[in-house]
């Protein structure tokens, strides 16, 4: 199994979207989400779609799936290359549908981070 690597993305103004989104979780939540990414590095991707701890959402677009209590967290990230992917941003769902409006939101995120490369 080849090792995986998340890595997160700036706003362009240094400021760390997956950070930010942490930051409005108390901390159990954020702990439970990077444990959550910690374990799909771990274990690889192939364990993580079994156990459905992500889930594709577009071509090249995958959503995170973390539910702690009554609260569901997404994040989603795209891959770079080999193995490594970008966390673009996180938001707490409160709908059955992943918004259309965070869908778009990671689209845009994930194509204006691959014009800069």
């Amino acid at each position: 199994m080849k090792q995986i690597e998340f890595k997160t993305m700036s706003d362009g103004k240094d400021n760390d979207l997956f950070d930010e989104f942490l930051k409005t979780l108390d901390e159990k939540q954020a702990d439970k989400i990077v444990e959550r990414i910690i374990q799909i590095e771990n274990h690889g991707l192939q364990t993580a779609i079994k156990m459905k701890w992500v889930k594709k959402i577009d071509k090249n677009l995958y959503e995170i799936r973390v539910k702690f209590s009554s609260n569901i967290q997404r994040v989603f990230y795209f891959q770079k290359e080999n193995n490594q992917y970008v966390i673009t941003h996180g938001f707490t769902k409160k709908t059955q549908k992943t918004p259309p409006k965070e869908i778009a939101r990671a689209k845009w995120l994930r194509d204006q981070y691959l014009r800069r490369r």
